[in-house]
């Protein structure tokens, strides 16, 4: 097994689930997210090169997977679509609630979640590095290439945005959005 090889498959033991969930975050959608971690996979890997560090590779797919996410939408603003449907409308999922025990708050992660999903990608990569993976806003702007000015204007009007939808969410602090980390292990 090649150098390049062996990296992946210990990245997708170790990481895996961390990856899917930053891509879920993305889309909201668990199907585009699985598309959304392969293609950058395929970016990541295609060279058959290794990358390095086990962190370091991760760094680098979660990267990949923001600017596959960037270069989507973009490309699909320059064509014209079908509905799709359903795709990001949580109604379906509070009608098949399984119990009212703690709905209100389900109810709430829902609407922030709907809510993100409503901003433009760009935004909606911002919002998802600064605020779920805790990065500073510098963080932010070498993660996406980006300089820090258009990474605080991209976060001002999406929290403005977010504000309108969540007014109880606080974020002018990140460890005030709730989510539920199902998965613990990665870094």
């Amino acid at each position: 097994m090649s150098a390049w090889a062996r990296t992946l498959d210990q990245l997708m033991r170790e990481r895996a689930a961390a990856l899917f969930g930053y891509a879920y975050v993305l889309t909201g959608n668990a199907d585009d997210a699985e598309d959304l971690l392969q293609d950058a996979l395929v970016r990541t890997f295609r060279s058959g090169k290794r990358i390095g560090t086990l962190d370091s590779t991760h760094a680098y797919v979660k990267r990949a997977i923001s600017t596959t996410f960037i270069d989507r939408h973009r490309r699909a603003s320059a064509r014209p679509s079908r509905d799709r449907g359903d795709d990001g409308d949580y109604s379906l999922a509070r009608a098949s609630a399984a119990g009212p025990d703690h709905a209100g708050r389900v109810d709430a992660q829902l609407d922030l979640h709907a809510a993100i999903l409503t901003l433009p990608p760009r935004e909606r990569a911002c919002v998802v590095l600064r605020y779920l993976d805790d990065l500073p806003v510098a963080g932010v702007a070498s993660e996406l290439g980006l300089a820090v000015g258009t990474v605080k204007r991209y976060l001002s009007d999406a929290v403005a945005r977010l504000r309108e939808v969540c007014a109880d969410v606080d974020f002018d602090t990140p460890e005030s959005i709730p989510v539920d980390a199902h998965f613990q292990g990665g870094r």
